[in-house]
């Protein structure tokens, strides 16, 4: 499958596939991004895609991120619709002393007192380059919708969270 992108950035690096096997491609920060802890940041990759009709580009965290740091990318779609700039939703899920806040202190009065420090050892700075996310092209189908006044009977039935069991970890 061909897929045109467009650059947007002279910073904008060319998604690539780390592997011949690989399902997802990465996507390159196109610029330097602070997040502190606590933030959520937009990740500008540089890059419009044209995603053919009838398929979504989905955005996923990297395992590598995930595993060795605080920062969490959030799961997007791209639509074939959408023409703009692809940008990577990340958050700092880490807590310094001065959640939840971490530009501010708060007081029990209710006062603040804003804090001048450098930068917390939980900041992350992505530079421009950086892997920050891996995306895969996948088909969609649309669904259509029914009323109905009642749905055909299951085995599970409505049993949701916790219904097929929760373990308990034991030492």
């Amino acid at each position: 499958m061909n897929v045109n992108i467009k650059r947007l950035s002279a910073d904008a690096t060319t998604p690539t596939y780390a592997h011949s096997t690989d399902a997802c491609f990465d996507l390159y920060a196109a610029a330097d991004v602070i997040i502190e802890p606590g933030e959520t940041k937009l990740v500008p990759t540089g890059l419009a895609f044209e995603i053919p009709p009838g398929y979504e580009m989905q955005i996923r965290p990297r395992s590598g991120i995930t595993l060795k740091t605080h920062l969490r990318v959030q799961l997007g779609t791209v639509d074939s619709g959408y023409a703009g700039e692809v940008g990577v939703i990340v958050d700092n899920i880490a807590c310094d002393p001065f959640c939840p806040s971490t530009r501010y202190l708060l007081f029990t009065d209710g006062t603040q007192k804003r804090m001048e420090y450098e930068l917390h050892d939980d900041t992350y700075k992505i530079r421009k380059g950086d892997r920050i996310a891996q995306a895969v092209i996948k088909p969609v189908e649309q669904a259509t919708f029914t009323v109905v006044d009642a749905l055909e009977e299951t085995e599970r039935g409505s049993g949701g969270f916790g219904s097929s069991g929760v373990g308990q970890v034991r030492e």
